[in-house]
């Protein structure tokens, strides 16, 4: 995985006319087509959140599901709010700091649970433990049929948004914080557009110390490193 490019967290993340969305489609296209775009739906709940468990952790069948405070499932991809206003967003964690579990939001099942990514029949691990808390914004997509000419004309990978979540505490998997973008980057994932936000947790005690990648690199020297071109945290 290489970074093609960087660019200003705020337009990434600027809002626009919502179309709604059926209840179990991607999301629709926000706004007129534009040199770059998100992509968002539009909030079906704002519940107080709770996760789920069903099946034993590590293994195919586990999964974790978000629930409402009446107990009704729902989903961290669609109905969890993007926007807080002032700037702040909802991050949905889905890989701890300090695990390797390759942890992902299941986009083609009811409800979008949490599950561990596989591949050929196999549990994904990362070769190590990663340094950040790794999640995705809810109601953002990556659009495949958009070639982003910016980017190497590269295509969206049809997932939500990915965010690097830099504090210094450990989050659980579905835990949803409140979090401020830093910085963007443009990821090229085997020919397809990623998008990494860097963002901070509003509960970490250097949040107020960083606003944009220069205080990333002053406040957390090794998250950025080789001209912004990696995360090294």
């Amino acid at each position: 995985m290489v970074s093609a490019s960087n660019t200003l967290t705020a337009s990434l993340l600027s809002k626009g006319p919502l179309r709604r969305p059926n209840n179990f489609s991607l999301c629709f296209r926000n706004g007129p087509v534009q040199k770059r775009r998100l992509f968002t739906c539009s909030a079906i709940y704002n519940p107080q959140i709770q996760t789920i468990e069903e099946g034993q952790p590590e293994t195919l069948d586990f999964r974790v599901f978000f629930a409402d405070n009446s107990g009704k499932k729902i989903s961290p991809w669609h109905d969890i709010p993007l926007h807080l206003g002032d700037g702040v967003f909802n991050f949905v964690v889905e890989i701890p700091k300090e695990s390797s579990a390759k942890m992902e939001v299941a986009t083609d099942e009811q409800h979008t649970p949490i599950k561990q990514d596989t591949k050929k029949g196999k549990l994904r691990y990362y070769p190590y433990n990663i340094h950040w808390n790794y999640g995705l914004l809810p109601q953002t997509w990556e659009d495949p049929t958009f070639a982003n000419t910016e980017v190497e004309g590269a295509f969206g990978d049809n997932d939500p948004v990915d965010v690097v979540e830099i504090g210094e505490s450990r989050g659980k998997i579905g835990q949803v914080l409140k979090v401020k973008p830093l910085a963007a980057l443009a990821m090229i994932d085997e020919g397809e557009l990623d998008w990494k936000i860097v963002a901070i947790s509003l509960d970490d005690p250097r949040a107020s110390l960083v606003n944009d990648v220069d205080d990333v690199e002053k406040h957390f020297p090794v998250c950025l490193k080789g001209n912004k071109t990696a995360i090294f945290c």
